[in-house]
């Protein structure tokens, strides 16, 4: 018996002809910090404009996970470091969510990967850095 002939789909949709958006921030790359840090003992993300592009920022939020039964010890030895301009523990996951005030982002990747993940309990963080958004796209 011979197989039925199948018909090629045709989309009821004209094709696009639009020009793709802008994005919506002045960066449209990111980068994640390299897998070869020395602190890979501690899982990390560090989500970071792409190397090369010029941007202000100024602050952080760092989001950390720590091992059950260490959040207050956490929280005081955050408490100690400069950078940190406030800690809020939270119920839940991540246990605790840190704002950092930072000069660039080698000063953050130096806080985050060397002294956070220096404080005993601290098992994970996820790091957002903030930026301003391009000018002539918030009208």
């Amino acid at each position: 018996m011979e197989k039925p002939k199948l018909k090629k789909a045709v989309s009821p949709f004209p094709p696009s002809r639009s020009k793709p958006k802008p994005p919506l921030t002045a960066v449209p790359l990111l980068r994640y910090s390299d897998s070869d840090m020395a602190s890979a003992t501690v899982p990390h993300t560090i989500h970071a404009p792409e190397t090369g592009l010029s941007l202000m920022f100024d602050r952080a939020y760092i989001m950390i996970n720590v091992q059950p039964g260490q959040t207050s010890s956490v929280v005081k030895a955050l408490a100690q470091l400069k950078e940190i301009k406030s800690i809020d523990p939270c119920w839940g996951k991540p246990d605790i969510i840190a704002v950092a005030e930072i000069a660039d982002q080698d000063a953050l990747t130096q806080l985050v990967l060397t002294r956070l993940h220096g404080i005993e309990g601290v098992v994970q963080t996820d790091t957002h850095m903030v930026y301003k958004l391009a000018e002539s796209q918030l009208r």
